[in-house]
């Protein structure tokens, strides 16, 4: 009897693959650290696996003629929205003060790191990286002081 389920391992697609993932995991570290270390409700785990996730969704949805396709496209296209979702969840509206919001742009922006990994955009990746860290960093005091004022 022949099994249903036969499982061939490609060595090289595998170590491209973890190497992509584990890329999309450090590329989201230095915004899930700056969330954790301010305080947030989400971070060290949140973020990266946000970044990983985003990054396998579009690995497995890759053709291999290397072309951008309509079926990437539909990923990328559902890959936001989910995230959006996720992110929704970050936000707190508490009597006329909202919350969170931040948090929902980095974690939308960590998946936008895990998916332009993905895509072999390794620049725009580390430089989303990056600037997220230190938009999160640097405008946070500001972004304080101001709602002392307030």
């Amino acid at each position: 009897m022949e099994h249903l389920l036969s499982v061939e391992l490609n060595l090289p697609v595998l170590l491209n693959n973890l190497v992509r993932l584990g890329l999309a995991f450090l590329l989201a570290m230095p915004v899930a650290w700056e969330r954790e270390t301010s305080d947030r409700r989400l971070g060290f785990r949140t973020f990266p696996l946000v970044s990983m996730a985003s990054c396998a969704f579009v690995l497995i949805s890759a053709d291999d003629s290397g072309e951008f396709s309509d079926a990437e496209a539909r990923i990328v296209q559902g890959v936001i929205t989910g995230i959006g979702f996720i992110g929704g969840g970050a936000i707190l509206k508490n009597d006329s003060r909202v919350t969170g919001t931040a948090t929902a742009a980095g974690i939308w922006a960590t998946g936008a790191i895990g998916a332009a990994v993905a895509l072999g955009h390794i620049e725009a990746a580390l430089a989303l990286s990056l600037v997220a860290f230190l938009t999160l960093r640097l405008l946070s005091p500001l972004k304080d002081k101001l709602d002392e004022t307030h």
